[in-house]
């Protein structure tokens, strides 16, 4: 370390990890305002919060997966509190949300952006229902900045159109709620088909339509939205792709043949 540098903290890295999370892989630079105001927040410039990203990026397992490498110096702590965050996701990213609204000075319901009247007055239920809001937040964050803001079977590109689904549904797999690897980004149509299981994605990443809408092959609706796509590849993210386990799940008890 250079004289006069400070030694980072976990509090510093973890919400450093946060924003690495929710940027798209080729906007971890040092002009992203995301990356300079995070700087501020935590006393740092924009260069080295920047490195820490692509630390960061150079520990990501779907990275690495199709060879791509970031920097190599990461320290040990970087490395720990990558391992910490990744192998936590059912816990960190709330715990990193509420570290951030502390550096923001400001609650953690007004770093989300949740009103106060869709939130009970006090108690258990108030609590768990935050972290559920503020959970879904850092998830949706997560799958559309992976998939570049992409819907993954049509490539709309307008945010409000797009969901970030699960794969393996939110009440069956609470571990791996917040995983982006359980995750697509997908626009609310095709994200209701693949809910109910009229869709599906293989796991070699093409789109496969259920019999149930091939049947109707006459209906020029159900083809311009659906069957067109059939054995198309998806849309792939930059980064965090889909689970291959994931979707074997998805494929085998979701799916209607």
């Amino acid at each position: 370390m250079k004289e006069g540098q400070k030694l980072w903290t976990r509090e510093e890295l973890i919400v450093t990890v946060n924003l690495y999370y929710k940027l798209p892989f080729g906007r971890l630079h040092r002009l992203n305002p995301a990356v300079i105001h995070l700087a501020n927040l935590i006393g740092r410039t924009p260069d080295s919060v920047a490195y820490k990203l692509v630390n960061f990026a150079s520990l990501d397992p779907s990275l690495k997966a199709r060879g791509i490498k970031g920097a190599s110096n990461t320290s040990k702590l970087d490395v720990k509190i990558w391992n910490e965050f990744f192998e936590n996701l059912d816990i960190l990213p709330f715990e990193s949300e509420k570290l951030l609204a502390n550096f923001e000075h400001m609650s953690i319901e007004q770093l989300n952006h949740i009103p106060e009247f869709e939130l009970q007055k006090e108690g258990k239920t108030r609590d768990q229902l935050l972290k559920v809001r503020v959970n879904q937040s850092f998830f949706r964050s997560s799958i559309l900045a992976s998939y570049n803001n992409t819907c993954c079977i049509t490539g709309i590109q307008q945010p409000e159109f797009l969901i970030a689904g699960h794969i393996k549904p939110w009440s069956v797999d609470e571990k791996n709620r917040l995983n982006p690897q359980n995750g697509i980004a997908i626009n609310a149509l095709h994200d209701k088909a693949f809910e109910t299981g009229l869709l599906t994605i293989t796991t070699d990443f093409k789109i496969k339509i259920s019999s149930t809408l091939l049947k109707q092959k006459k209906s020029k609706s159900i083809e311009d939205y659906f069957l067109k796509f059939d054995n198309q590849d998806i849309i792939l993210p930059s980064r965090f792709f889909p689970d291959i386990e994931f979707l074997k799940y998805h494929n085998e008890f979701r799916f209607k043949h």
